[in-house]
């Protein structure tokens, strides 16, 4: 599925790829610098009415929220992580088998760690207000 959505239609986007991939436990978010990525999953704790504050994990690699809707959610940014074997060490691998929600951006880092059922979703720059999203 592709959808095509400006910054001020991300919840109603991140609505429907949730109700068309929420039987989806773990979720790579693929996308360039300034694409949008952290937007999207802000937006989809949003949907989920998470409780605490959602922010990006950049530094501290892996952040866990509480959602009145989902349970747990894990959001990991893999951006700073060299390889696999950082990334085992920074104890990725506990959320990811979890059975909760687990987004992650910066997938490519340690794809080699991604369960095989992974919903893979690309977030693209169309011009500065419009992004475009696919996901399988």
């Amino acid at each position: 599925m592709t959808l095509l959505f400006t910054l001020a239609e991300i919840k109603q986007a991140a609505e429907k790829v949730f109700e068309s991939a929420k039987e989806k436990k773990v979720w790579a978010i693929h996308g360039e610098m300034g694409a949008g990525k952290t937007t999207f999953i802000h937006a989809i704790c949003e949907n989920l009415e998470v409780v605490s504050a959602i922010g990006s994990p950049t530094y501290s690699i892996i952040n866990e929220y509480k959602s009145e809707k989902a349970g747990q959610i894990y959001h990991m940014d893999w951006y700073r992580l060299k390889d696999e074997e950082e990334a085992l060490q920074a104890g990725v691998e506990d959320p990811l088998f979890s059975g909760s929600l687990c987004m992650v951006e910066w997938p490519e880092r340690a794809p080699g760690l991604l369960p095989d059922d992974c919903l893979h979703v690309t977030i693209s720059i169309v011009d500065a207000e419009t992004r475009q999203l696919s996901f399988e």
